[in-house]
């Protein structure tokens, strides 16, 4: 006696479906996540990071520092990440796998620099030991904003992106479409007869470089 199960079996068609679906939705998640992660990133950075004061003539001066001025870290790796991201499509193989790989680097990168520059103060003792010209000046009431943060989460978006690419990247469509899979150009379409009673045609040939003789 036979047994009918209820689970259903999977069909070639559906398995084959299945790469190229995860490939186009990795694709589409990679190029938002890095193109909004590297923007996020650049923009962080010339924000307002830190602030506080310096004491100048018995009175206190107000001091600010951007991201630029903390660390220029996040925004060079974010330029770095942005241009892997563009270059992944114009590799293949272990090329991708290598730009890939940088591309997750840069965003984890992003993310190290943007939190060691969260609680550095050295950008605003800078600028208070020139108001008041003591190279031993401090700033005080120091205050940190959340852009250090936002530069973070910019960078991780980058990671993900390279992390995507990773893992997916050998799915993703190339940038070039002139040439097949296996490196060869694609045979190109072959014009069908020219008939020598019609003057026009023979123009069209010549224009395209065939011989309309068709010797």
């Amino acid at each position: 006696m036979g047994y009918v199960t209820a689970v259903p079996v999977p069909s070639p068609r559906s398995e084959a479906a299945l790469p190229g679906r995860a490939g186009r939705l990795s694709l589409a998640v990679a190029l938002l996540a890095g193109a909004l992660g590297a923007a996020v990133a650049l923009l962080a950075t010339r924000q307002r990071w830190s602030e506080g004061t310096a004491t100048v003539a018995g009175g206190a001066f107000p001091l600010t520092a951007s991201g630029s001025d903390v660390t220029g870290v996040p925004a060079a790796l974010a330029i770095v990440g942005l241009a892997a991201l563009v270059a992944v499509f114009a590799v293949r193989r272990s090329g991708r796998l290598l730009v890939a790989g940088l591309l997750a680097l840069s965003g984890a990168g992003t993310v190290a620099a943007a939190f060691l520059g969260a609680s550095d103060s050295s950008a605003l003792d800078e600028k208070a030991a020139r108001a008041t010209g003591d190279t031993a000046a401090t700033v005080s009431t120091l205050s940190h904003t959340a852009w250090p943060y936002a530069a973070a989460v910019g960078g991780a978006l980058i990671l993900l992106a390279g992390l995507l690419a990773l893992r997916y990247g050998r799915l993703w469509p190339a940038m070039s479409g002139r040439y097949e899979r296996g490196g060869a150009p694609r045979p190109r379409r072959r014009a069908g007869a020219v008939d020598p009673e019609r003057p026009e045609e023979i123009w069209k040939a010549l224009d395209r470089g065939e011989d309309p003789t068709g010797a």
